[in-house]
């Protein structure tokens, strides 16, 4: 027992050392290489406005507080009971994945399973937080200072 315990803190160490905090340039530049702008309909301004409002650009944020019981991880604030397998609360696991991978600095996999969700018919509207600040507002101000 005392092993699981050891062996849990130090993966959250190694995923707190791990941790990025995007600026908005950098991830757009980001995401742009791997084919996010025009993606689904949603262009660059889209992913940055609700990474921001999601996770601060913070690889490592966490949501563990959900009403239904689910946790939402990384950048992107996928959550567990339909995107990802946790130890607590999963049904769905629709990204085939972990949820912890999507804590650290490597963001290729939160990308992927981001274009899994907006394949579905919610798109974007799967995150609350691009309902509420972003969807139908002018995102000009996320990318107007990066030179993509």
């Amino acid at each position: 027992m005392r092993s699981i315990l050891i062996i849990t803190l130090l993966s959250c160490f190694c995923a707190a050392y791990e941790a990025k905090i995007f600026s908005k340039c950098e991830l757009a530049r980001k995401l742009k290489t791997k084919g996010m702008d025009g993606y689904h309909g949603y262009g660059l301004a889209d992913w940055v406005c609700m990474a921001q409002y999601e996770s601060n650009f913070n690889t490592w944020a966490l949501n563990g507080k959900n009403a239904n019981g689910s946790s939402d991880y990384g950048l992107f604030q996928l959550n567990s009971k339909w995107w990802c397998k946790n130890s607590h609360h999963s049904l769905a696991n629709a990204c085939n994945i972990m949820c912890s991978k999507f804590l650290d600095d490597n963001i290729n996999d939160d990308i992927v399973c981001a274009k899994r969700v907006v394949r579905d018919p919610k798109g974007m509207s799967a995150w609350m937080a691009w309902v509420k600040h972003c969807k139908d507002k002018d995102l000009s101000k996320y990318l107007a200072s990066c030179k993509l």
